[in-house]
């Protein structure tokens, strides 16, 4: 979801030739579309003003392309931790899910329907569309000064006149739990006087933690989760959120992300749990289940929303809200499955896609907005559309004339509520349709029912403010310390010749590079703004140290020297930082990215790392001093041959406000990293493959077979101590086709030992190649894994179940199939055969 958005243009098309500028601005004057003459001059005034602040708080909230670093010389500390609060799950990941479905979310409000069919049989036509209709609060405040105050004449019209069913988000910075409560109290006792006193449904978009509640804690975004691999922990990291969100006085967030992340070009791949629809449907559930528990009313909980339905990850340019052309095929291999899981275990709510697949914006696909998320997957929670998505029918995707035909479209397709946001044209165009015949009320209805039945659900109508006497416990020490073991278990040490990691604090050492001292870097979009720039430097918490900082607590002051040597486009202080070097034991080079968020793509020319921060790898690298490198970033940057020459490499991902500390305790080995990369680490920035790649990507330009060779395979992390496998066994060398489709289970059992001298963990993953099919098979997909942690010398048996689905791929028709023929399992570099037949085995 956009968070501070302009108003979009209403030009039906574009302009392709010169016109007098008095004609251009007379168009956009009238981008507010209305057939009805319900709006005032008062009301335009609204319109305008909420408008003007949204343009404000973009424009403010954008990070610098150079990076932001902190001022020098903060006061910092490192917290201490001796032992981790959150344990890892005992379960496999396939049992995990099965016991998130089983426990699907409900609610324990009592005569649910029969008291939304009460309340749904006194409504007007005009209340009813107004439950349809989100606004951002920018509709109900002042537009200065920060934080911006209500706006009682402003919130009044909203709520009064319009009957708005939900409002969303901030107004150009993250509000204090204070203020949340006067805005939210203000909103709630506007709503208590309407004629039948129905809550608004308050939405926010906590992504990576309360992001938009100062005195949270920020976790990894969800690209760092996916790396721990521990669902338990991802499971804490949703409680804390949740009650963290409540707190605040909000009860509907915008998250978990189930985009699956193929192509490392998009912009918001660090928002996805990676490029695996296993691995994303494990972490996706465990962050729903921490935020939604199994009881909605529980006031310590939030309903969540799975987005972004479905295929907003797949554009085939890798640019945000490009069109994306996927195969029936490939959409229900490597995108549905998430979501199916998300559906079956409760989530309250869907957010669509704001992109196209195959040539038909998804706000306009009935296809996959009733026939397969309401028919097929069984969804019948509310759907709500993304930020101006109905008006961009019209003026980015041009399917529609104008913006009262967008509406029915997008009704029709099944949209049951509109983020409009910034003005009342969706009430507007609504009513007009269904008093025209053009939209039928039991169409409004349907919507309807299922908004009110979740705010019945959310408990709301009994006390639309639960939760904020929890307001106190945000922020509290435990919390930083779970937000700690996340980052520090996101960590993840790709390279480490001759045992270069972990450093020692009598060493001397340079830590340079444009993210060593970066808490935007750290943490990158979403972060107290939209784009994690602007304010949002102003509100990181004092105490808080960047990777420098860190390692100066770790080693002292005197042992680690600092100098930038680049700036994330520039050289700054490369002659300094060279120097430096080659008086230092090591050099730490850090590396990456700054913040940003939904840019329709900000790689300037390719995947590949800028040229200033290669060189300033290169140049240290060459003084022959050790390198370590870091990075600290998005999406995997391509670094050419820059890496060549660095002993050990390590990826932070965006750890969050602790993520400093996180990476200092695996550099100084403190924690022993245990991180796993959740995407395929490509070589080159163009023509890479990913680790469920097709045989055919295997094809090199010399016409060899290494063409799919990556830099980091999927799944890869090391750790300051070894692991060994042994003993794959599966229960039985084959099985039918109709046992297995009966429910008959396959059981596979390894052994992992710990050879090493320190203690650690390790993550076991089960692949599964099915060696002949009838559509090219994949060279190995994810089916379980498991996180487990071994003292020297200690070892463990692990038995992973598989069943049916997964041994199923989506045939040619489009639709599961299980096909009898030869598959492959592996865990780590073990394999052993196994076979579907026909028949039932002869037993001898």
């Amino acid at each position: 979801m956009i968070a501070f958005y302009g108003a979009a243009p209403c030009l039906s098309k574009p302009l392709h030739v010169l016109v007098p500028l008095l004609i251009v601005l007379t168009t956009l004057a009238g981008c507010t579309q209305t057939n009805s003459s319900r709006m005032t001059e008062a009301d335009s005034d609204t319109t305008t003003a909420a408008v003007s602040s949204n343009a404000l708080s973009q424009t403010g909230a954008r990070a610098s392309e150079e990076g932001v670093t902190m001022p020098l010389d903060r006061d910092v500390s490192l917290l201490e931790m001796s032992t981790p609060p959150v344990g890892l799950s005992a379960q496999s990941s396939g049992a995990f899910i099965r016991e998130v479905v089983a426990d699907s979310t409900g609610s324990s409000v009592e005569n649910l329907d029969a008291r939304v069919d009460s309340l749904l049989s006194r409504m007007t036509l005009e209340e009813k569309v107004g439950q349809m209709m989100q606004l951002e609060l920018g509709m109900a405040t002042d537009a200065e000064p920060f934080p911006q105050p209500i706006n009682s004449e402003k919130l009044r019209r909203i709520v009064q006149d319009y009957h708005v069913g939900s409002i969303l988000n901030v107004v150009n910075a993250a509000f204090t739990t204070e203020h949340w409560h006067e805005v939210l109290t203000a909103v709630q006792d506007e709503a208590r006087q309407t004629r039948l006193g129905i809550p608004v449904l308050y939405g926010i978009d906590a992504v990576h933690g309360a992001n938009y509640t100062q005195e949270a804690v920020l976790f990894p975004q969800n690209q760092g989760l996916a790396a721990t691999w521990n669902v338990a922990l991802a499971e804490e990291s949703g409680v804390i959120t949740a009650r963290d969100v409540r707190a605040s006085g909000i009860p509907w967030n915008f998250s978990p992300v189930l985009d699956v992340g193929r192509d490392p070009r998009w912009p918001r791949l660090y928002e996805t749990f990676g490029e695996d629809a296993h691995l994303t449907s494990a972490m996706g559930l465990a962050l729903q289940r921490g935020m939604q528990g199994t009881d909605l009313s529980d006031p310590a909980h939030v309903a969540a929303a799975a987005k972004h339905f479905i295929g907003y990850s797949g554009s085939e340019s890798g640019r945000d809200r490009t069109p994306a052309r996927i195969s029936n095929i490939e959409l229900r291999e490597q995108y549905l499955r998430p979501f199916q899981d998300a559906v079956d275990a409760g989530v309250a709510s869907i957010m669509v896609n704001s992109g196209e697949v195959n040539g038909v914006p998804v706000h306009a696909s009935r296809y996959l907005l009733t026939e397969v998320l309401r028919e097929e997957l069984g969804f019948d929670g509310v759907v709500v559309t993304d930020w101006l998505d109905i008006k961009k029918l019209v003026s980015l995707h041009e399917v529609a004339p104008n913006e009262r035909q967008a509406t029915k479209m997008a009704i029709e397709a099944g949209i049951d509520m509109s983020m409009v946001p910034s003005d009342v044209s969706f009430f507007e165009h609504l009513v007009a349709l269904v008093e025209d015949g053009e939209v039928t009320e039991a169409r409004i209805d349907a919507s309807v029912r299922r908004i009110l039945r979740l705010k019945f659900a959310l408990g709301l109508f009994e006390d639309p403010l639960p939760g904020l006497d929890l307001a106190d416990e945000v922020g509290n020490e435990r919390d930083r310390r779970v937000a700690l073991q996340a980052a520090q278990e996101s960590v993840t040490l790709l390279r480490n010749t001759d045992a270069l990691l972990p450093l020692s604090p009598d060493q001397n050492v340079l830590v340079t590079g444009p993210t060593a001292h970066s808490m935007q870097s750290l943490n990158n979009g979403w972060t107290y703004t939209w784009q994690g720039g602007g304010r949002a430097q102003e509100l990181f918490h004092d105490g808080r140290p960047t990777l420098m900082e860190a390692m100066r607590e770790h080693a002292g002051a005197d042992q680690v020297q600092y100098v930038p040597g680049a700036t994330l486009t520039a050289p700054d202080q490369l002659r300094e930082a060279v120097a430096a070097a080659t008086e230092s034991d090591v050099a730490v080079v850090a590396v990456g990215e700054g913040a940003y968020a939904e840019t329709a793509g900000n790689l300037p020319h390719s995947l590949m790392l800028p040229v200033a921060q290669r060189r300033l790898i290169r140049e240290i690298a060459a003084t022959g001093t050790p390198v370590v490198l870091v990075m600290i970033q998005g999406r995997p940057r391509t670094l050419g041959d820059a890496h060549e020459e660095a002993q050990a490499m390590v990826t932070a991902y965006n750890p969050g406000t602790e993520g400093g500390q996180a990476l200092a305790d695996v550099l100084y080995g403190t924690v022993n990293p245990s991180g796993h990369l959740p995407y395929t680490y490509p070589s080159r920035p163009t023509g890479y493959a990913l680790y469920d790649h097709k045989p055919s990507e295997r094809l090199s330009a010399d016409f060899a077979d290494s063409g799919a060779e990556p830099l980091f395979p999927f799944g890869h992390g090391e750790s300051y101590t070894t692991f060994a496998y042994r003993d794959l066994q599966v229960d039985t060398p084959e099985a039918a086709l109709d046992s297995l489709n009966a429910g008959h289970t396959v059981d596979v059992r390894v052994t992992v030992e710990n050879t090493g001298s320190r203690t650690g963990q390790d993550v076991v993953q089960l692949y599964l190649r099915d060696e002949v099919a009838s559509v090219t098979p994949a060279a190995r997909k994810l089916k379980r894994f498991t996180k487990v942690e071994l003292a020297p010398g200690a070892s463990e048996t692990l038995t992973f179940t598989l069943r049916a689905e997964d041994f199923r791929l989506i045939g040619r028709s489009g639709t599961p199939v299980l096909e009898p023929g030869a598959f492959r399992l592996q865990v780590d570099t073990l394999e052993a055969p196994f076979s579907v037949t026909e028949q039932v085995p002869v037993t001898p």
